[in-house]
């Protein structure tokens, strides 16, 4: 969803999150507990016109988010399955996951964000932002979608095996999250060269894998799809000479891989390494988009 507000108004908005992300990063533990859910509140109280809060208000847009995730979550959820999402937001990807799941559980720190009308299926719980309140070894697929950054660095590693508390033994955790090396993700980005909003860390990969495995995930891959653009181009070519083959191309399009880690460090590494700020790369961007599965 493109951000279309005033110059003026996402300057706003950037002044009010890193206000409140101050809180966060400087608040003691036990405090953190209880300002997960307050300072996000807030957030969506002082910015109105913000992404979310209009995605809401916007059926299509929602649609339109959620429509890659369902696919890869479809792929990975037994039929039937217990599904967990960490950081629901407007739940967009929740609602529609409830069509094939058995059961959906949408985790949030803000009430504020949750709408009402979801499907029967689907409980939400609010969390202090660290906990998973779900029973122990229930869950058979957790997901997450921009969450992982948004967590003080001290919490990270405790949410991480509450994940794995909460998943069946082979169960599965999915995290997305944005690469530091390309970044700052948060509205951070043209006002500032790290991010000082609500991405109270973004992570590598070598960082994320380290942090799973002491976690108690036994394997960990990333996710890779074919780039949308050539997708789609190769689809169009196909369908001029056969309807059936382009369909059948468009499926495989969407369902991802699981690709060993290794290469994706290596390239951490160069970019690491590379004169001037891997961020402007466009290559980089692609490739060390973090998206990561692992196995419980």
């Amino acid at each position: 969803m493109s951000d279309a507000r005033t110059p003026e108004r996402i300057r706003a908005h950037y002044e009010i999150e890193v206000e409140l992300a101050s809180r966060l990063r400087h608040a003691p533990r036990e405090a953190r507990r209880r300002l997960y859910g307050e300072v996000y509140d807030e957030l969506f109280e002082r910015v109105p016109d913000h992404p979310q809060l209009a995605r809401r208000a916007t059926p299509a847009e929602q649609i339109e988010y959620a429509e890659r995730p369902v696919e890869l979550i479809r792929q990975f959820l037994p039929a039937g399955g217990a599904y967990v999402e960490i950081g629901a937001g407007d739940c967009a990807t929740v609602r529609r996951v409830a069509q094939f799941a058995g059961s959906a559980t949408a985790v949030e720190v803000s009430a504020d964000i949750v709408p009402s009308d979801l499907p029967p299926n689907v409980r939400v719980e609010i969390s202090d932002g660290v906990s998973v309140p779900v029973p122990a070894a229930s869950a058979d697929l957790v997901y997450s979608n921009q969450l992982m950054e948004h967590l003080h660095p001290d919490d990270a590693m405790e949410q991480l095996r509450n994940i794995a508390r909460a998943l069946k033994r082979g169960g599965r955790y999915i995290c997305i999250t944005p690469n530091r090396l390309t970044g700052p993700h948060d509205i951070s980005a043209g006002f500032d060269d790290e991010a000082r909003g609500f991405h109270l860390r973004e992570y590598t990969y070598a960082e994320l894998a380290r942090g799973l495995r002491h976690a108690g995930f036994r394997r960990v891959g990333v996710l890779e799809s074919a780039p949308s653009r050539a997708a789609e181009t190769v689809v169009r070519t196909v369908a001029r000479y056969s309807e059936p083959g382009a369909r059948m191309i468009e499926r495989w399009a969407k369902r991802p891989v699981v690709l060993p880690l290794a290469p994706y460090l290596l390239v951490e590494r160069l970019a690491g390494s590379w004169p001037g700020r891997s961020s402007t790369s466009r290559l980089f961007h692609r490739i060390l988009g973090i998206s990561v599965i692992a196995r419980r």
